[in-house]
């Protein structure tokens, strides 16, 4: 039995059966990353000792019925999410060394369960456009999207079944549609980013990886919990309610205002998983509100990102990636009326979106403009996520699609704000009848 090739719930399991140990199957991901990652490059940084030390605790503890449901479960962290015991360097030259005194919101409450965090995943520098050294491993020459690189590639490579991104355009979908896995967005507030690097806190959200929906609900059920130090956060969302299974689900195919710029391959394929569909799909059109959705998000997220960096900017901008400069300096000469333009017609957007989902259970639209550029200067656009995103629902990405080079396309779903276990029992029925 090849080890990496079972997601977290079939090893936890093996587990409880005690027909495998933490220390067999952690062994087992080690070896496998140190054989991928000269290739791959998933990885800021790892510690094997630290890894197998805290395994053997685990075990230690399931030999006296101490452990707790999930321990053992391996995961990565995006390097801008702050651990204790690993640094955290925000993929910049200006953080080189950093290493925080706390871990944030979300790595408590998975060292709680007794997940093991393996190690922090390459992101972009402060999860903006400025490309890591993480390649696509179902092809090292392209991209594997961005801004959570390390982390969608690690789970892709199955060097780990889980990991943790984050997400104010397209950083958790596209990655997930570039690698071919799984990628999910939950409703805006539901995870805390109290030590999490910031780039709009308008926009930001923590999103889990996984290469199927059990254990993307294992690992989101630990982690969405209020924290009254995120001043976003909302209340009283689970994905553990029971609700009632439908077989008539309703989707509305929305292209969106990104349509005409994705490439040619994806709407072919796109257009034809929809006309084949067994899913109940009726096309609509969005509202003019969403006319100039691309320009609003874009404007919203460039006004967070030059409050987030602006410090940096000052202090140290020639330690600066020139991709990063530019993206601080379009926050810099934003002009303020635009942004509280582009806040109001947000608000518009969301009260007409409200309206479709009156009328449909999801809807159904691209994850990605197609599959990953064969180019590792660029970690693709954001442009099929970004507005979704700004709107604060769920979101998923599903890997259904092949492109005309084999390569990965994401499907993405999308539901009604709070209703992210809808969306999840969505993705399961879809994932089983199309794979």
């Amino acid at each position: 039995m090849n080890l990496t090739n079972l997601n977290a719930f079939e090893i936890l399991k093996l587990f409880n059966s005690n027909k495998l140990s933490t220390v067999e199957y952690v062994s087992e991901l080690i070896s496998h990353i140190k054989l991928r990652e000269p290739n791959v490059e998933a990885w800021a940084f790892l510690n094997e000792d630290l890894v197998m030390t805290h395994a053997k605790t685990i075990d230690e503890k399931r030999s006296n019925n101490l452990q707790k449901s999930f321990a053992g479960i391996p995961i990565g962290i995006k390097d801008i999410i702050d651990t204790r015991d690993f640094p955290t360097e925000n993929g910049s030259k200006t953080c080189l060394g950093r290493k925080p005194k706390e871990d944030a919101h979300l790595v408590k409450l998975l060292r709680e369960n007794d997940i093991i965090i393996f190690g922090k995943c390459v992101t972009t520098e402060f999860a903006l456009s400025a490309p890591g050294k993480t390649k696509n491993p179902n092809d090292l020459e392209c991209t594997p999207g961005g801004s959570s690189s390390g982390s969608a590639a690690a789970v892709a490579d199955k060097m780990i079944p889980t990991s943790i991104g984050t997400q104010t355009g397209g950083s958790v979908l596209r990655p997930a549609s570039f690698n071919g896995i799984i990628g999910f967005k939950p409703t805006f507030g539901s995870i805390s980013r109290s030590g999490i690097s910031p780039i709009s806190y308008r926009l930001d959200h923590p999103g889990v990886y996984a290469r199927c929906i059990e254990d993307i609900r294992i690992i989101s059920n630990l982690i969405i919990s209020y924290d009254e130090n995120d001043y976003d956060m909302i209340n009283n969302l689970s994905l553990k309610e029971n609700i009632v299974e439908k077989s008539d689900y309703k989707f509305a195919f929305v292209k969106g205002p990104a349509w005409p710029k994705g490439d040619e391959d994806m709407k072919e394929n796109f257009e034809e998983f929809i006309n084949n569909s067994k899913l109940n799909i009726t096309e609509i059109t969005l509202p003019e509100s969403f006319d100039n959705a691309l320009q609003n998000h874009e404007i919203i997220m460039n006004g967070g990102i030059y409050s987030s960096l602006k410090k940096v900017y000052k202090e140290d901008k020639e330690n600066l990636h020139p991709y990063t400069i530019n993206r601080i300096e379009n926050g810099l000469n934003l002009n303020a009326s635009d942004y509280v333009d582009s806040i109001e017609s947000a608000k518009k957007m969301k009260f007409d979106l409200n309206a479709i989902f009156k009328n449909f259970d999801a809807i159904i639209t691209p994850a990605a403009p197609g599959e990953a550029p064969r180019d590792l200067s660029t970690t693709g656009n954001a442009m099929f996520n970004g507005y979704w995103t700004m709107m604060g629902v769920p979101a998923i990405s599903l890997p259904l699609l092949k492109g005309k080079n084999s390569l990965p396309i994401g499907v993405q779903v999308i539901t009604s704000w709070k209703k992210d276990n809808l969306l999840l029992n969505i993705s399961d029925t879809i994932l089983k009848d199309y794979q």
